[in-house]
């Protein structure tokens, strides 16, 4: 079975766009109940009719708001990735006094701690991205646009003398989040993996931080210093 072609971003609008403030919230309880449906019957057994009930809401209600089963995992795939990528934005490229380890060690925690919240849905939406077209080309334009701005981190830190310069700074984010992702996967999803979550996010960091070079020592030293230069 497969879901239907990719819709462009006008096709993929929801039908009748909520004006309300109870419209916001209706389609925000839709999109709650369809993930915890997803998550406890897969997408192929979810029925709209589910969502609906779960929601509180009529069958027909439904189709006020999305188009189909299909659009409403796409929107719920989505924010699933949004939650992930989240700490890249708020941790590693923020502006803040804690050195590189330190944000690499709190974004992998944060991410991590999402894979947890989202394990279930995760395995999901694994599943469908393999013959929805249009969920692994989101995921895969979020991917591409998260390494953009971490090469462009770890490029700040080669020019500041805080990471190796002879790290191609755009091939580094590729191959160390297809570790952490393959990892989170493995590990959170499938459980093949045993391991205590501190030792885990510990274990993950020290590999960033040998990967990029990091100089652990007196961190806060060479910081400042790269600051002053």
């Amino acid at each position: 079975m497969t879901m239907s072609e990719p819709t462009t971003d006008t096709e993929a609008d929801k039908p009748n766009p909520p004006r309300s403030r109870k419209g916001v919230l209706t389609r925000a309880r839709l999109l709650d109940a369809a993930k915890q449906i997803f998550e406890e019957h897969g997408f192929l057994d979810a029925r709209i009719s589910d969502i609906a009930e779960r929601a509180g809401l009529s069958h027909g209600s439904f189709y006020h708001y999305f188009d189909s089963k299909e659009q409403i995992f796409r929107e719920v795939a989505e924010a699933v990735y949004e939650h992930l990528a989240e700490p890249v934005g708020s941790v590693i490229l923020a502006h803040s006094d804690s050195t590189p380890p330190e944000r690499l060690r709190e974004a992998i925690r944060r991410h991590f701690e999402s894979y947890v919240e989202e394990a279930r849905i995760i395995g999901v939406i694994e599943q469908v991205s393999r013959y929805d077209e249009h969920v692994r080309s989101v995921n895969a334009e979020r991917a591409r646009a998260s390494r953009r701005l971490i090469a462009g981190s770890i490029r700040q830190m080669q020019e500041r003398g805080l990471a190796d310069p002879e790290l191609d700074a755009d091939l580094a984010p590729a191959i160390l989040g297809s570790m952490t992702e393959r990892f989170a996967e493995a590990w959170l999803v499938q459980g093949e993996i045993e391991c205590d979550f501190d030792h885990a996010v510990e274990q993950v960091a020290r590999a960033f931080i040998n990967a990029l070079g990091i100089r652990e020592e007196a961190p806060r030293k060479i910081a400042r210093r790269a600051r002053r230069s």
